[in-house]
């Protein structure tokens, strides 16, 4: 049986796109008004004394062991040891949807939710499969692409996992996006596709011209009546090495494009601010059409994946954030270290293209922290097991064909003998 606050959420997103594309665990979620709403009630008006929420206070601060306090001496306990909100620090959330909209300015007169926060980009993609992908309701990804993509459709959502060839003859392959999508939209009467750019593990983005064939793509599925949902996932975003990249997230192209498109954008400070250990990602979705009603609605159903799952996200992360993000050396320091991957992108690009493997091929790649390699003959998992033990070297395979590099984590200096390495022992096999 479904809560009646689900169901005043259904009857709120009656008749959006994102009614048409909900999963059943989608139509069931609902933010209770429990501890956290009515601790938010009393945060506003509980004046003589506020018995709601499960912290330890002392006049009216939460209490804070010595042994945190003295590693973080600049953070007061608000910063720390209080809980976050659900949907995150409304000051943080705010911050960077001005700083999408700065790095993708055709957002400036667009409308699109305010960033919910959540614990690092995979939960991103986990809250976004909840709400949207189960038997019946399959995700489409490329192949090669991230494992965790298939882990969360498959086995957490016991949906089916489809896949479109990256790459042919050495280009990003629209052809066969475009048939997957649109085989999706006629057999299942909706879609639901991952694009992940700069792209792991490839390391590709698409050119200004393929970005402009992926939106005309979602159009014209859209105008055949079709729903359709496009997750960017824009973990490494902005991390670009050549100049014919499209500089702005598909995001910016999607969310307005068509009443049948939903829109949502994955990022975070984790890749692009070089912040891993902060588990800090953020959800923000937009269609044409949706009310401000339903875009709160469809935030509350955001809320309550988060609330029954984590509860909430981590209060020192978001603080360190926040901090950062108004710290006007900031974009300086991001500006050297991506210089710093700039050089070791292009000592790669020149390896590869002055050295020639008849078992590796490099996949297309030019952006991001990764590039990869088609192995063309033997198994990629014998290659990285010869390579570890042999040379102490290590690199993913990701599946039985494909090899991938963090030329991200390799120190310039050592990026030609790495790589001599890989080819010899490739050649080897």
């Amino acid at each position: 049986m479904i809560n009646p606050l689900a169901q005043e959420l259904n009857e709120t997103l009656k008749g959006s796109v994102v009614d048409g594309l909900m999963s059943e665990m989608g139509t069931r979620l609902y933010f209770p008004n429990g501890i956290i709403s009515q601790g938010g009630e009393a945060a506003k008006d509980a004046k003589t004394a506020n018995g709601t929420i499960g912290m330890c206070v002392a006049g009216g601060v939460p209490v804070e062991l010595e042994s945190y306090k003295k590693n973080m001496p600049a953070l007061g306990p608000r910063e720390t040891v209080a809980y976050a909100k659900t949907a995150g620090n409304p000051d943080l959330r705010n911050i960077w949807k001005e700083k999408i909209i700065e790095k993708n300015p055709s957002l400036k007169d667009k409308k699109f939710s305010t960033p919910i926060l959540v614990p690092g980009l995979t939960a991103v993609l986990s809250y976004v499969c909840d709400l949207f992908v189960e038997p019946g309701k399959p995700l489409l990804a490329a192949d090669p692409c991230w494992d965790n993509y298939e882990l969360i459709a498959s086995a957490r959502c016991n949906a089916e996992f489809h896949q479109f060839k990256c790459f042919e003859n050495g280009k990003f392959n629209i052809p066969d996006i475009e048939a997957k999508m649109k085989a999706d939209a006629e057999k299942y009467g909706s879609v639901r596709v991952i694009l992940n750019f700069p792209q792991n593990p490839s390391g590709y983005s698409p050119t200004k011209d393929e970005a402009k064939a992926l939106v005309k793509i979602v159009k014209e599925i859209a105008e055949s009546g079709k729903k359709v949902i496009v997750l960017s996932d824009d973990a490494y975003f902005g991390l670009n090495y050549e100049d014919d990249i499209e500089p702005q997230s598909l995001f910016a192209y999607l969310c307005d494009l068509h009443e049948n498109v939903l829109a949502i954008k994955a990022d975070g400070p984790t890749k692009e601010d070089f912040a891993w250990g902060f588990r800090t990602g953020f959800i923000t979705f937009g269609s044409k059409g949706l009310n401000d009603a339903q875009i709160s609605a469809l935030t509350t159903k955001f809320m309550s994946a988060i609330r029954s799952s984590v509860s909430c996200s981590s209060t020192p992360s978001q603080t360190l954030v926040m901090k950062a993000l108004a710290d006007p050396e900031h974009a300086a320091q991001k500006k050297e270290l991506r210089a710093m991957l700039q050089r070791r992108y292009d000592a790669v690009k020149k390896f590869v293209t002055t050295h020639k493997s008849s078992v590796l091929e490099p996949l297309p790649f030019n952006s991001g922290y990764f590039m990869s390699f088609n192995v063309k003959t033997g198994n990629a998992e014998d290659i990285r097991k010869k390579l570890l033990a042999q040379e102490g070297i290590g690199i993913i395979q990701i599946d039985a064909n494909t090899l991938r590099v963090a030329f991200s984590s390799i120190d310039e200096e050592k990026i030609e003998a790495v790589y001599a390495s890989i080819y010899s022992v490739a050649e080897s096999m």
